[in-house]
């Protein structure tokens, strides 16, 4: 909006943003490196068609290990979202059991039997020091 009052009123740029309640160096500000996102973006999708089971981690770890590049890991997760590679988190399997066999009823008289255990408990053995 400062460039437009710029142009059309042809005031000066810090009375347009000073008028605007923004400051100079966002009238000035150019957004730089544009160009290599598109470089991140095509080196992204070559290691994750290449290694289908690699995440963020790994692919941001070879560009900068590997291959020597020094982009921020921010930047490179930011575009990794945009390009929609987020790997799924598979949900974990449940471990199938066999159900208990159903307790069986007797026919007849004495034919279950059953047997307690009970444990034989040692005496204390007294404290002697003293």
């Amino acid at each position: 909006m400062a460039a437009e009052i710029v142009k059309r009123r042809g005031v000066s740029v810090s009375f347009a943003c000073l008028c605007m309640s923004v400051s100079q160096s966002c009238y000035y500000y150019q957004p730089k490196l544009s160009s290599q996102n598109a470089l991140i973006a095509d080196w992204l999708l070559r290691l994750t068609t290449a290694h289908k089971r690699w995440g963020f981690g790994l692919c941001y770890l070879h560009l900068r290990n590997v291959r020597g590049f020094s982009w921020n890991h921010k930047r490179v997760y930011r575009i990794y979202r945009e390009l929609e590679l987020n790997l799924r988190i598979k949900p974990r399997r449940r471990i199938k059991r066999d159900r208990p066999d159903a307790l069986s009823v007797p026919t007849t008289v004495n034919q279950v039997w059953s047997i307690d255990f009970m444990g034989v408990v040692a005496p204390a053995k007294p404290d002697t020091t003293h």
